[in-house]
């Protein structure tokens, strides 16, 4: 795995551990009309083990699977750069 990815998330420290594997598996889950289980088994497959009562409970809040996957996977993604040429 890469290096961790570390949030602080309600006062708590959440360690995120993505890999292309398992990003990958989570693109190919997704599907147009289910896009918070497959976000939600990619955050409990990437999160260091410790921290994962941690991140059960955090989920239980509106909207946190996506606001936690768009930042994980802000820090994940490579950057990289793309120029339409004509």
């Amino acid at each position: 795995m890469s290096k961790a990815i570390v949030l602080v998330v309600a006062g708590n420290d959440l360690r995120f551990e993505p890999s292309l594997a398992a990003y990958n598996k989570y693109i190919n889950e997704m599907m147009p009309h289910d896009k918070v289980a497959p976000s939600t088994n990619y955050l409990r497959r990437i999160v260091n083990k410790d921290d994962k009562a941690a991140l059960d409970e955090v989920l239980k809040l509106p909207g946190a699977v996506m606001r936690l996957l768009a930042k994980v996977n802000e820090h994940f993604e490579a950057d990289l750069e793309i120029e339409v040429k004509n």
